[in-house]
């Protein structure tokens, strides 16, 4: 089992910025996906980036093209954190937000394929951006 807690979430006016932090405990894996969602009112959840990380090293990110430029996703394994920084907000991205992670021998195909059937999954964090 893995546990995943969010945090860094809050209210910002459109054009600042937000670094939210995604806490991994439980079960430790060498080989592990993670990814970073967003759902907004009356809307589907949706991907925003994707990480694959194997022996604490990043070996693959991806993000959505609505918010490459803007927001990068990272990691520190020795703080078995996962972070999303996102710059230059805008109000369509008020969201909660939720971390995901996908471990085991396939998570770097998974990662790639870009598919979301993640196992693991934090409680959220809400973003919301004025104008």
């Amino acid at each position: 089992q893995v546990q995943l807690v969010e945090s860094g979430g809050g209210s910002v006016q459109a054009g600042g910025s937000l670094k939210l932090s995604c806490v991994v405990s439980g079960d430790t894996y060498s080989k592990i996906c993670m990814g970073w969602f967003r759902q907004a009112p009356g809307k589907e959840r949706e991907g925003v980036a994707r990480i694959y990380i194997a022996g604490g090293y990043t070996f693959y990110t991806d993000s959505v093209d609505s918010v490459k430029g803007r927001f990068t996703i990272s990691q520190d394994s020795a703080k078995n954190t996962l972070y999303l920084q996102m710059n230059n907000l805008n109000p369509e991205d008020t969201a909660v937000y939720y971390c995901a992670a996908r471990a085991g021998s396939d998570s770097r195909g998974f990662c790639i394929a870009g598919t979301n059937d993640f196992a693991y999954w934090g409680q959220g964090t809400q973003v919301t951006v004025s104008s």
